[in-house]
């Protein structure tokens, strides 16, 4: 079944190819697809374009299609184009010419909208929600950590002394950034297009403003064609937003990575959360944060994928943006199973002590050194020679302390106004 068909037959090479995958991604549209049917009805008969009783109707009836969808059995078969034509076969079998009412005034192209910003809005919480999680439990680890000293690093080189709680306190931090453009993608698809139809309104006289009430949109998207024009802006927001969560996951990753090398043996992971080889006894593999690096990665391509597909469209639908759900629905559930993994495995890491007793790190307190000698009346370009000498002859003898009080340093975390930083703008 196609909402378009007029009873000629198409090629079935042709529907293969333009259906594509559509079939399966929309199992995840199907309970917005629904509440936007339920919020469609009540519209029609609050105009007086179907009567109360139809209304009635139709509300019980996709209430049970609903219910089908949460239990799991709802399904899209073959012969169906997609959701939209799934969920108007089946209330047109329970409720007979009432369902054929219900696509009155409206398009599937500002029924996909619908379906895709109410999916949007319900996974963007979701996102932001489990990425404060991950922000709390990296507060809370940098609170417990943040006395014990770890080498800093720049061009892979020793460079000065850093603590756990100014590293783990930093991805925290980043991933406020990430909540903002989060907020901001929320924003963009927290807007109703319903009514917009196929870009270009209706002549019926529909209100517009009660199903933005009713789904629980924050505003309406007035102009029917900027509606029409959300489409790929909206997926474009939220791949941003994603990628930018992604990289400072990955990033965080990647440390993890490396410094549970033998190399610089900085942390370490109980045994169940690592995995072993086939013919090495003793590999204890960082795989978990490996694969989160790497899907994070994939992610943060996606916004450039999207960009690619929308950047010489005209206004108006086309059918290229169907593509636009291939690749984002599945990297939001990616994106929420790295952050649930992230968060599973960051609880039970375990950090080294007295990293810095090894003699190579010596050279990190070289600025300290420095500024002590700034301190006592030295110029600073002197002091910079005098321990420069001292670090090629041999003869520098390591403070191995820090005494940095500025806002954000070793010493002065700042994490209760990193934690209300949050607040304010979760």
């Amino acid at each position: 079944m196609k909402l378009w068909e007029k009873g000629i037959p198409t090629d079935q090479q042709v529907d293969y190819f333009t259906v594509g995958n559509d079939r399966e991604l929309d199992i995840v549209l199907a309970k917005y697809d629904v509440l936007g049917s339920l919020a469609q009805a009540k519209m029609l008969a609050k105009v007086g374009l179907i009567s109360e009783q139809e209304k009635l109707d139709l509300i019980d009836a996709l209430n049970e299609i609903l219910a089908d969808i949460k239990a799991g059995d709802f399904q899209i078969e073959k012969e169906f184009e997609d959701v939209h034509s799934k969920v108007e076969f089946m209330l047109t079998q329970k409720v007979g010419e009432a369902g054929k009412k219900i696509h009155t005034a409206r398009s599937r192209n500002d029924q996909v909208l619908v379906d895709m910003n109410l999916y949007l809005k319900d996974e963007l919480i979701q996102i932001k929600i489990q990425t404060r999680e991950v922000f709390d439990l990296l507060m809370l680890l940098a609170d417990q950590y943040k006395h014990i000293l770890l080498p800093g690093y720049t061009h892979f080189q020793i460079a000065m002394p850093s603590s756990f709680g100014l590293w783990l306190s930093a991805y925290a931090e980043s991933m406020i950034d990430d909540i903002i453009l989060l907020n901001a993608a929320l924003k963009i698809v927290d807007q109703n297009p319903l009514g917009s139809a196929a870009g270009y309104g209706s002549s019926f006289p529909i209100d517009r403003t009660y199903t933005t009430q009713e789904l629980g949109f924050e505003t309406l998207k007035y102009n029917s064609v900027a509606a029409q024009m959300s489409r790929g802006k909206s997926e474009k927001s939220t791949a941003f937003a994603l990628g930018s969560l992604a990289g400072t996951l990955a990033k965080l990753a990647m440390d993890i990575t490396l410094y549970m090398s033998q190399n610089f043996n900085f942390l370490s992971l109980p045994s169940h959360l690592t995995t072993g080889s086939s013919i090495m006894p003793h590999k204890k593999n960082p795989d978990v944060f490996e694969l989160i690096r790497g899907k994070c990665n994939k992610i943060q391509a996606l916004p450039y994928e999207l960009t690619l597909i929308t950047n010489n469209l005209p206004s108006g639908y086309h059918r290229d943006l169907q593509l636009l759900k291939e690749g984002l629905i599945p990297a939001i559930q990616t994106m929420k199973s790295c952050l649930d993994m992230a968060h599973y495995s960051l609880k039970d890491i375990k950090v080294k002590e007295n990293i810095l007793d090894d003699p190579k790190y010596d050279y990190l307190f070289t600025v300290d050194a420095l500024n002590e000698l700034v301190s006592q009346g030295i110029p600073f370009r002197d002091a910079y020679k005098i321990i420069g000498e001292q670090v090629e002859k041999g003869t520098f003898q390591s403070p191995k302390k820090t005494t940095h009080t500025h806002e954000g340093s070793i010493n002065n975390l700042c994490l209760e106004e990193i934690q209300k930083k949050m607040e304010y703008n979760y």
